[in-house]
């Protein structure tokens, strides 16, 4: 029987939205009226779309989530997440991630280096491509050990 993971662990550009928050979009971000997100340009921002779908299912199940992001324009994620809704999903204290393994961690990201990194550390990150979908239950192991 498979085990749910502890902790899911979502990078931000190319995973939950399909650009670089520092290089294709222009922070500030603001929503409008009708709820969609625009740059200081009034282009347009998006997630993916199975983003909100994939985020309730493991919030209903009492899965705890966390976001990660080597971007250098930290403030316009951070606003972001918070303007789509998302911040509600992700653990913000740090304190409160210490202590679980890596092995019970599922890290989603589109770069084959972070996935590298952290499979180093035991953690699993299902096979994630730029503009595709991931299915929940379809993994790759990453690092050389395994969920129990």
């Amino acid at each position: 029987m498979c085990r749910k993971p502890a902790l899911v662990v979502f990078d931000l550009d190319y995973t939950l939205w399909p650009f670089w928050v520092d290089t294709h979009v222009d922070p500030p971000f603001h929503k409008k009226s009708d709820g969609s997100v625009q740059d200081r340009n009034q282009q347009p921002v998006h997630l993916y779309p199975e983003v909100p779908e994939v985020l309730q299912q493991l919030d209903s199940e009492g899965i705890a989530m966390a976001a990660a992001s080597r971007t250098g324009e930290i403030q316009g994620a951070r606003q972001l997440l918070d303007l789509f809704g998302l911040n509600r999903y992700f653990a913000t204290p740090k304190s409160t991630l210490s202590g679980i393994p890596f092995h019970r961690m599922l890290f989603f990201d589109d770069e084959s280096r972070n996935i590298h990194d952290v499979g180093t550390l035991g953690s699993t990150s299902p096979c994630n491509m730029k503009g595709g979908s991931v299915t929940l239950g379809q993994s790759q192991e990453t690092g050389s050990s395994s969920p129990p």
